[in-house]
């Protein structure tokens, strides 16, 4: 049985997975770190040694990620925390997204965060305990062109995420939806994939875009500590300063879209 708490992690080569799985490390829990290439944990276990559980996963593989999660019990004794953070960006305008990556982004990002949190819910529900980390981002609660595809994957993680939360409240399970604003990660770089540009969205890509200062991927370390050592963890929370002002701006202009069009909505009630 492990001292202090026991973290499951996806897509822990790099970025936040990497520097989380590195906090948790630090204050003594231990972690069962996943990434594709297995090579890329080596300096954790080299570093932590029997506190780090290594596995290779591709989160796609719903047996792998069985497999991976019942690993990481058996070897700890329990679950405390589910990270589910593996995912990437897919670039392009809706109409030039061909086929393999409209469902490759959904595969990875929605499927890959759903396998393992359906392999999580059982061993946690035994323990009557847990909290499940959904990696969201801003783009899952709002938009911008050109990145179409992966803000369906990210509000279709909200989606099921939020009723997931309604499902295992009563078993002493929380969820979590994290969605950082922009970080000097490797998101937008080699991580990202892009669809074959056609010309007539060229001017929609020199748009102004709403900017903010990227924040630095380290201090959100201890704001994920704080929210899976809460008493109380809350369904969702950003990370950064700009997301909040944002959001309040763009939820404003849909209840006011609502609001003009209410009387369209009343008639539509038909009795």
């Amino acid at each position: 049985m492990a001292n202090g708490k026991v973290w499951f992690i996806t897509g822990t080569s790099r970025g936040f997975g990497r520097l989380w799985a590195e906090a948790a490390l630090e204050r003594g829990d231990s972690v069962a770190a996943t990434a594709r290439d297995k090579a890329s944990i080596a300096p954790l276990t080299e570093k932590y040694g029997d506190r780090v559980l290594a596995i290779a996963l591709d989160v796609t593989d719903r047996s792998a990620c069985f497999n991976a999660v019942a690993a990481a019990a058996a070897r700890f004794g329990r679950l405390d925390v589910v990270v589910n953070n593996a995912g990437y960006g897919q670039f392009g305008a809706i109409e030039e997204i061909s086929e393999k990556e409209a469902r490759d982004q959904i595969e990875t990002n929605v499927f890959g965060a759903l396998w393992v949190t359906q392999a999580a819910i059982p061993i946690m529900r035994a323990q009557h305990s847990g909290h499940i980390l959904q990696v969201s981002s801003i783009g899952g609660v709002t938009t911008f062109p050109n990145v179409g595809m992966y803000h369906a994957s990210k509000w279709a993680l909200e989606g099921f995420s939020e009723s997931l939360a309604q499902e295992v409240k009563p078993f002493g399970i929380y969820v979590t939806l994290i969605e950082p604003a922009g970080y000097e990660t490797d998101w937008a770089g080699s991580s990202a994939k892009r669809a074959t540009t056609n010309p007539v969205y060229d001017e929609m890509r020199k748009l102004p875009r709403p900017t903010a200062n990227r924040g630095n991927p380290a201090a959100t370390a201890e704001a994920i500590l704080k929210v899976v050592d809460a008493a109380e963890p809350p369904l969702r929370l950003f990370l950064g300063t700009m997301p909040l002002p944002l959001i309040k701006q763009r939820y404003e202009q849909r209840l006011a879209t609502w609001e003009q069009w209410k009387d369209v909505a009343d008639k539509a009630q038909g009795n």
